[in-house]
């Protein structure tokens, strides 16, 4: 398959996946099966393995770009399958957490309640922002465009690190709220 096909065939996906993920996310996020009348029980346990989940990701991702600096190209891609990976994994677990448990709001005061508000806010738009920064960087690498590959990937990689790293920072100042 010719270069320039292979970034069209994925251009439709990479539109869609970063609109109905966002929203599907959002109304997910208000949906409890509880209200449903499914019996569920509350999953409190994944917080805390989400957040990992995300750290793990951080990692990864500086790992990732260490190893395209040092010329490991099959290093750099496996290592990006797996950020990928853990970033779906992290988007399943955030969703049965919030289907099946009730929010917790964040019980801080004074400064450090717009510190916290101010993290999770930019981690939620740019949460959203990352879902097609992060494709179109995978898919022009598929393509074998590297030229384009990294100068997207300039963008996206400090973006993403900042979404990992601040899904931990959100975890760490929340959960002395959670009520189980």
């Amino acid at each position: 398959m010719e270069n320039n096909s292979i970034e069209k065939k994925y251009n439709i996906w990479i539109i869609i996946l970063s609109i109905v993920i966002p929203v599907a996310v959002a109304i997910l996020f208000m949906v409890k099966l509880k209200d449903l009348g499914i019996d569920v029980s509350p999953l409190p346990f994944l917080p805390p393995i989400y957040a990992t989940i995300n750290g793990i990701t951080a990692v990864i991702l500086v790992v990732a770009v260490r190893a395209i600096k040092n010329g490991k190209v099959q290093l750099h891609q496996s290592l990006m399958k797996a950020a990928i990976g853990c970033s779906l994994l992290f988007l399943v677990m955030y969703i049965a957490y919030h289907m099946t448990t009730p929010s917790t709001k964040f019980g801080g005061e004074g400064t450090v309640k717009y510190i916290y508000f101010f993290i999770l806010l930019t981690h939620i738009l740019l949460s959203i922002a990352i879902i097609p920064l992060v494709l179109v960087t995978y898919v022009r690498a598929l393509a074998e465009k590297f030229d384009k590959h990294r100068k997207i990937a300039r963008i996206t990689f400090p973006l993403w690190f900042y979404v990992a790293v601040t899904g931990v920072v959100v975890y760490l100042m929340i959960s002395p709220y959670y009520q189980y």
